[in-house]
């Protein structure tokens, strides 16, 4: 007779965990495909979701107002992807003089460590020479399969806006059907997580948006002031990166400084460029983030970079932007979940008191 209440020991639970876990990964890999785009369309669904209640409200039919609001959402994504198209058709027209700039100076730093290193020249030179090639050529080969693999990319997005107006048109169905998955008593939590998933994507989301158009503003401004080239649309760059945490700024920092280097005469300006980075991160952190961005659901540092690296490695740079998201889903569950909160609780950035450990001799007080 099988007893139900058994209870698994915890290597058993353990091994259970991550065979669950590799497989998910697996799946997730493999169905990339499939799942990036409807996983897109359903944080985008949530976003939305205010805006065509607020028309439903106006009286205006549900259809007409989930098309209207679909509308408005495509053609401020198609102005926006113009703009940076034609920034970047500019920036591609001058990526030979930048190589050739970024060659000299590479020379000149390689010549001068050779005199201290004891370095041969000649086989670094030579190595230059061919980077070099490689670089100008990015111009063109790199650039066209760019292109096509944007492209791709592309029609796969397309299936997006279908995607979200099925799942805001069929949104109390599917509401209804999560309700249904559970029993009567578990219901209040249902709603409760539910609730509380929407509350995170939107605030998160829409926070994310208005943080990364200030951002932009900023580092646009900056590096503008700094007579740094195609200051505008290393701005918009920057604020797109600065989504991803802790990796994005320093890959921003990074790109800022080297157009810097090659496009200005002095070194000095790489220094500025920092500071200014430095400054615009400070507001970034200790203003905007807590006043626009802050969420009722708080992720660590240390699985913020986990899931970003492991999002990058799943999904690319497409899952860098939403492993945040989803993690913090995940962490909305956990908390409402008994057998679950101790996980929700090592996702978030609460920090316990700290245990006072007593001595194990206590100390002789002197006679």
């Amino acid at each position: 007779m099988i007893n139900n209440n058994t209870i698994l020991p915890f290597y058993a639970k353990a091994g259970i965990f991550f065979v669950g876990l590799a497989a998910l990964l697996t799946i997730l890999y493999v169905a990339q495909g499939i799942i990036v785009p409807l996983v897109f369309a359903f944080i985008i669904a949530i976003l939305l979701n205010p805006v065509v209640r607020f028309f439903i409200r106006l009286k205006i039919n549900r259809i007409i107002a989930i098309a209207f609001t679909l509308l408005i959402t495509v053609m401020v994504i198609f102005a926006f992807a113009a703009f940076i198209y034609t920034q970047a058709v500019s920036f591609s027209d001058s990526w030979p003089v930048f190589v050739d700039k970024f060659t000299v100076i590479l020379n000149q730093a390689i010549s001068t460590a050779s005199e201290y290193l004891n370095i041969r020249p000649s086989l670094i030179q030579a190595w230059i020479t061919k980077t070099q090639h490689e670089l100008i050529n990015i111009n063109g080969t790199l650039i066209g399969q760019t292109i096509v693999s944007v492209g791709s990319s592309l029609a796969t997005l397309f299936i997006v806006p279908v995607y979200v107006f099925v799942i805001l048109y069929y949104q109390p169905l599917l509401i209804e059907f999560i309700h249904r998955l559970f029993k009567k008593i578990h219901q209040v939590k249902v709603n409760e997580i539910v609730i509380e998933t929407k509350s995170v994507i939107q605030h998160y989301l829409l926070g994310l948006i208005i943080e990364a158009i200030i951002v932009g503003a900023l580092n646009a401004a900056g590096l503008f002031l700094l007579g740094i080239q195609y200051a505008v649309l290393l701005g918009v760059l920057g604020a797109l990166l600065n989504v991803i945490p802790y990796i994005g700024g320093i890959i921003a920092v990074g790109l800022f400084m080297m157009v810097a280097l090659v496009t200005k005469s002095s070194a000095w300006f790489v220094l500025y460029v920092f500071g200014t980075h430095i400054f615009i991160q400070f507001i970034d952190n200790n203003y905007i983030v807590p006043k626009i961005v802050a969420s009722k659901v708080k992720i660590n540092a240390l699985f913020s970079i986990i899931i970003v690296l492991v999002g990058n490695e799943l999904w690319g740079i497409t899952g860098m932007f939403l492993s945040i998201p989803l993690l913090a889903i995940v962490k909305v569950i956990f908390d409402h979940i008994d057998g679950l909160k101790p996980w929700g609780f090592l996702l978030g950035d609460t920090m316990p008191a700290m245990i006072k450990i007593k001595p194990f001799f206590k100390k002789r007080q002197p006679s």
